[in-house]
């Protein structure tokens, strides 16, 4: 099969090649290089540069190589700028989204893979969290990604349409192979900057509240490995299957928790100092995923933080700058 990813040349997009590519499909990348790279598209995989949201970019490109699914990565993702910006996330996010799903539907393209967030479920009153959970996000970006799981479920039943919407946690750590890692120069995921702080890139990273309920009073969060998240997307193509899924490992760690696992990972000392919390941000979100491993097979094979760390690692120590050189 023919696979359109859109961001394909970002973090977990081009992983999300990667998977294609070892599974022997043949992927096709739509990204418009804002925040994605040339050089995380493989060598021989279409680069197709624009915006997602650009109809006759994206009609031509499903007809142009014969695209029979779509994965939708291409998004805005940091709930703090969601707050500052609400406009350029729900156009971005959730305007765009719907311009794709016209092309889609117009293109009787059968199978989207979307990529969702835990962020729909807000601060959920337990965890872990299940799917069955009220979905009421805190942020603008959280918001955004809910209209998009809206109108899936409206297109759904409008057309024959089938889509498959993954609500991940906290994805991080590279691809086993070496071959990608998070590369977004500014990118505030966590094991990122603790990653750089080790390679003396920042003098020093910040923890983002450390007054919350939790007992060392930073926020906790379920990881999951970049790999398996990738895995749960090639099992989604898999005919038949459709509704939503949470991604995520069960297991919380607290903020202090994962710089405390890479230091040991790196073998640093990573200086961190206190800062007020940031809005938009629950204390605690730990994945249930047990609906998807029930319903898609789903087995990760990377589920310690300390794999995970260990693999964000070897690619920021091999690649400083991001880059693959």
């Amino acid at each position: 099969m023919t696979v359109l990813v859109t961001g394909g040349a970002g973090y977990i997009g081009s992983h999300m090649v990667l998977e294609l590519l070892d599974a022997g499909e043949k992927p096709v990348v739509l990204d418009d290089l804002s925040t994605g790279f040339r050089w995380a598209v493989p060598e021989g995989v279409p680069l197709v540069v624009g915006d997602f949201g650009d109809e006759d970019l994206v009609t031509e490109a499903i007809a142009r190589y014969d695209v029979d699914e779509i994965i939708h990565f291409a998004a805005k993702i940091v709930v703090p700028e969601s707050v500052a910006d609400p406009l350029g996330y729900y156009l971005n996010n959730t305007a765009k989204a719907r311009n794709l799903l016209e092309t889609a539907t117009g293109r009787e393209i059968k199978r989207f893979i979307f990529s969702s967030t835990a962020a729909v479920y807000g601060d959920p009153s337990r965890n872990p969290v299940t799917e069955d959970e009220p979905l009421q996000p805190l942020s603008p970006y959280g918001r955004s990604k809910l209209m998009v799981e809206w109108m899936l479920e409206d297109v759904a039943r409008a057309y024959q349409f089938n889509y498959v919407a993954l609500r991940y946690f906290n994805v991080a750590g590279g691809d086993p192979k070496g071959r990608a890692g998070q590369s977004t120069p500014n990118a505030t995921h966590l094991i990122k900057v603790a990653a750089q702080a080790a390679l003396g890139l920042r003098p020093k990273m910040q923890m983002f509240g450390t007054d919350y309920p939790t007992p060392d009073g930073t926020c906790i969060r379920d990881y999951i490995h970049i790999k398996d998240l990738a895995q749960a997307h090639m099992l989604g193509l898999q005919p038949g299957k459709t509704g939503f899924y949470n991604l995520g490992n069960g297991d919380g760690y607290s903020v202090r928790q994962v710089i405390q696992m890479c230091e040991k990972v790196t073998g640093q000392k990573i200086p961190a100092i206190e800062k007020l919390r940031r809005p938009g941000d629950p204390p605690r979100l730990v994945a249930s995923a047990a609906k998807a491993i029930r319903e898609l097979d789903w087995k990760p094979k990377f589920p310690k933080l300390e794999d995970i760390v260990a693999t964000a690692w070897a690619w920021h120590k091999k690649h400083p700058n991001g880059y693959s050189d």
